[in-house]
């Protein structure tokens, strides 16, 4: 009878219930309610998803993500070998290469104006910087943590990893993934503060047809080009503009096919459950996190103002041909932030179709946001 009491007592004890802190249990929760938003909201569902079940298993089950050093048979957990392609900057980069491969670069090449709305939006990567700074992180911290503002998840993480920030990459990835998922909701109240009815209503010109010279130009010369001025920044800017010339040249349909679905949903998954496997209670719930979900949202903000008092700025200079609502869609978030722009200009006016103009600004600012990033990583000589 002892025996099978004994037994059990270790069995019993051999459950999560046993082991689960207080701020396991509060993730656990957290975890939830982010696969709530994905799955009944339709926030951000493919990044969500695995997200939240990364959080949910490694709140559970800490040793799914521990290393080999940390383990009896020296191999390390599951979610260990994903988390690792994360800090070698591997998935971020594939991301890049999938996302290059699924993005109409017409827009942005027939109206090169838009590169200025891009960079406009970037604004708020700076901002977020020195207010880091402020709030008492280092230099490389608070450059990691800033770049949230381009609300470009991919771009985080890679910036996160090349500065050594790994502790931070949890939270960094979570905040600029939430924040990617809630640009329809985030984004209009500014956008409808800093304009007019009058301005929100206005018509832009069709844009001219691109050539197919033009659009497998683009990618050699940007790479060329950014690569040129920040070597760094060649792993996103290279693998982005690779995908697009795969795309665009029309040759290699085999290669844009596995780049925009099989391999890009591969990654997803790996990606988005190491970085929710990275967001243990003990690295998740302190008061560095809170600075950075405030951080990021207020560089995400000045990023969505910085673009569209540009517009406002060009509405003006153009006498009335530039809508400034295209500007928000400056952060990276593609192709949401460019629906956002489409959806406030269309409340006005229901005739006004906007969504090709914004893309122009919101690929743009995809270039833009690696390109900070490249900016920082030689600031520190990375």
């Amino acid at each position: 009878m002892s025996y099978i009491l004994d037994t059990v007592s270790n069995l019993l004890h051999e459950t999560a219930f046993f082991n689960l802190t207080v701020g396991n249990f509060i993730m656990i929760l957290v975890a939830c309610v982010f696969l709530y938003l994905a799955i009944a909201r339709g926030y951000e569902p493919l990044l969500l998803v695995p997200i939240a079940f990364g959080m949910l298993l490694v709140n559970i089950y800490p040793d799914i993500i521990a290393s080999p050093a940390e383990t009896s048979n020296g191999v390390g957990g599951l979610l260990y070998y994903f988390y690792a392609l994360d800090e070698w900057s591997i998935l971020p980069s594939l991301i890049f290469l999938g996302v290059g491969a699924m993005t109409d670069f017409g827009p942005l090449i027939a109206n090169p104006i838009s590169f200025l709305l891009g960079a406009a939006a970037q604004i708020g990567i700076f901002m977020a910087y020195l207010l880091a700074i402020l709030l008492g992180f280092s230099d490389e911290a608070a450059a990691a943590v800033s770049i949230i503002g381009g609300a470009d998840g991919p771009t985080s993480i890679f910036l996160a990893g090349k500065l050594g920030q790994t502790s931070l990459m949890g939270p960094i990835a979570v905040a600029a993934y939430s924040y990617m998922s809630l640009v329809p909701i985030i984004q209009p109240p500014i956008m409808k503060l800093l304009t007019t009815k009058k301005e929100r209503s206005i018509h832009m010109e069709q844009l001219r047809d691109v050539s197919k010279l033009e659009r497998i130009l683009f990618p050699i010369i940007v790479t060329i080009v950014v690569c040129l001025v920040l070597p760094t920044t060649a792993p996103l800017v290279g693998m982005l503009m690779l995908g697009n010339l795969f795309r665009e040249s029309g040759v290699v349909r085999q290669l844009t096919e596995t780049a925009s679905n099989a391999l890009m949903y591969i990654v997803v998954i790996l990606l988005g459950t190491s970085v929710g496997a990275s967001t243990s209670a003990e690295a998740f719930l302190n008061v560095s996190t809170i600075k950075i979900v405030i951080l990021g949202l207020a560089a995400f903000v000045c990023g969505t103002a910085g673009g569209v008092l540009l517009g406002k700025l060009l509405c003006l200079i153009t006498k009335g041909k530039i809508n400034p609502l295209i500007g928000s869609a400056g952060v990276s978030a593609v192709p949401m932030a460019a629906r956002v722009s489409q959806k406030v200009g269309a409340e006005e006016d229901p005739t006004n179709f906007l969504l090709m103009h914004a893309m122009g600004p919101n690929v743009a600012g995809v270039i833009g946001t690696a390109v900070a990033a490249g900016v920082f990583m030689a600031i520190f000589n990375v």
